[in-house]
């Protein structure tokens, strides 16, 4: 049995100890699994991308800003939602990091219903976006098991190109395609061209 709650994890960055103690025994309270950290650096170091959680965290921190965070959070395509922490002075800073994709920011001091249901909708989110992400990984970790000529044949294949159109494209024999799709086949553990197609175009088959 899972000692995790099973409402999910919120991670909690904030360099004031009173502040991050406070939130811990809100959320707790709440059925939440809390981890707090007292700096954006140290929340790097020991962040795990693999789990579905959210982030709150404060705008300004020595060191290293919720502002820089969550730049380096996009930068890296994390999808982890995050809200941010603000005193009065801060709020046109935190309407502008809504702008690049915070779910919302929480005025000090907390109201504590809007921040319960700020997280709950974050953790929402979180878990349509890590499974959309964890597709996505597992899906590069298929691809990534071709080698270059299968990843042109198969490039051609999503394409269109008939066999022999790809062995004239590639200068081989129609039996070297052959032989080629069924080993992309059995790499990407697909049964028909539709479900290549599926695993190859990830998010963009449904566009198709």
């Amino acid at each position: 049995m899972s000692l995790i709650p099973k409402k999910g994890t919120v991670y909690v960055v904030d360099d004031d100890e009173a502040v991050r103690d406070s939130l811990q025994w809100m959320l707790e309270g709440k059925d939440y699994r809390v981890r707090c950290f007292d700096s954006a650096e140290s929340f790097l170091s020991r962040f795990d991308a693999r789990e579905v959680a959210c982030l709150v965290v404060d705008i300004r921190m020595a060191g290293m800003t919720g502002l820089e965070l969550q730049n380096k959070l996009i930068e890296s395509n994390s999808p982890l939602p995050l809200a941010f922490i603000t005193g009065h002075g801060d709020v046109p800073m935190a309407v502008d990091t809504m702008k690049k994709g915070a779910m919302d920011f929480i005025q000090k001091p907390f109201d504590e219903p809007q921040l319960l249901l700020l997280v709950e909708r974050m953790l929402e989110q979180a878990k349509e976006s890590f499974a959309g992400y964890q597709s996505a990984i597992n899906r590069d970790a298929l691809m990534a098991r071709l080698t270059l000529r299968e990843s042109q044949v198969l490039e051609r294949i999503v394409a269109g190109r008939l066999n022999k159109q790809i062995a004239d494209d590639l200068g081989i024999s129609i039996k070297t395609v052959e032989a080629h799709r069924a080993n992309i086949m059995e790499k990407l553990g697909a049964n028909t061209v539709a479900d290549l197609l599926k695993i190859a175009l990830g998010p963009n088959a449904a566009k198709v």
